[in-house]
C-alpha cells in the first residue's frame, strides 16, 4: 500500500492517540483489557514499521519488541519479581530504541513536511509512554514511591493507568491530581520528564514548524 507507506508516522500518530482515548474505558483484567494489550502487540509492529530500519537495526528492534509484545498479552503486572524485573525493563528498553530512530529520521532531514512534523508528535508521545514504564519500574522497586490519594480514588494500589496519566500530566506540565510522587527517586524521573517535555515542545518542535513550508509554499518558490 504506497499511500500507506508514505503517511507511515501520520498512522502510527493516530494509533498512539487512539490508545490514550480509549485506555481509560477498558477495564484491567476484563476481556476488553485482553483484546486491548493484542492491538497494543499490533500498534508495537506498528511501530517498528514506521521507523523502515536496516537490517542491523531491525534485528535489534525486534529484538526488543518480542518482551514488550509478550508483556502486553501475558498481562504481566508491576511487581519486584524476576520475569516482571525484566519485561518493564525491555519495555522501556523498547521504547528508548523506537524514540532514538524516529529523532534520528525526523531530525536529519533538511527540509521539514507534514509527515516528518508527525513522527516528532510521535516522539512526544511515545516519551509520554516510555516513562510509564520508568514509573512502573520505580514502583515495583519501591511499593511506596507514589501516593494514591484516597479522597479522590477508587482504588489503593496503583495500576498502569495510573502511571500513564501521571507521565502525560507530567510532560505536558499540567499536573497529577489524586497520585502524588513521594520517593527521592520518583520525583527525579518527574522532574527529567518535565524538563525533557518542556524543552521538546519549545526547541525542536518550534523548530520544525518554523522550517516548514508547504507544498504550495514549495512550488510558487
Amino acid at each position: 500500500m504506497p499511500g500507506l507507506s508514505r503517511h507511515k508516522f501520520f498512522c502510527l500518530f493516530l494509533y498512539l492517540l487512539l490508545a490514550l482515548m480509549v485506555y481509560p474505558f477498558v477495564k484491567e483484567g476484563s476481556h476488553g483489557d485482553f483484546v486491548f494489550r493484542v492491538i497494543g502487540g499490533f500498534g508495537i509492529l506498528l511501530t517498528i514499521y514506521a521507523i523502515s530500519l536496516r537490517r542491523t537495526l531491525l534485528v535489534l528492534g525486534i529484538l526488543l519488541a518480542v518482551p514488550a509484545v509478550w508483556r502486553n498479552v501475558a498481562m504481566v503486572k508491576a511487581s519486584a519479581g524476576t520475569v516482571s524485573m525484566v519485561a518493564m525493563i525491555f519495555s522501556f528498553g523498547f521504547d528508548a530504541f523506537v524514540v532514538v530512530m524516529i529523532f534520528r529520521a525526523v531530525f536529519t532531514r533538511d527540509q521539514p513536511t507534514s509527515e516528518t512534523i508527525f513522527g516528532a508528535l510521535c516522539i512526544y508521545l511515545l516519551l509520554g509512554f516510555s516513562f510509564t514504564s520508568v514509573y512502573e519500574l520505580v514502583y515495583a522497586l519501591a511499593p511506596r514511591a507514589f501516593y494514591l490519594d484516597p479522597l479522590i480514588n477508587l482504588h489503593a494500589v496503583p495500576v498502569r493507568f495510573d502511571f500513564l496519566y501521571f507521565s502525560f500530566a507530567t510532560i505536558t506540565s499540567v499536573g497529577a491530581v489524586g497520585i502524588i510522587a513521594v520517593s527521592a527517586e520518583a520525583r527525579a524521573v518527574a522532574m527529567i520528564e518535565a524538563i525533557l517535555g518542556v524543552l521538546y515542545l519549545a526547541v525542536f518542535i518550534a523548530r520544525l514548524v518554523a522550517a516548514y513550508r508547504h507544498p504550495s509554499m514549495l512550488e510558487r518558490g
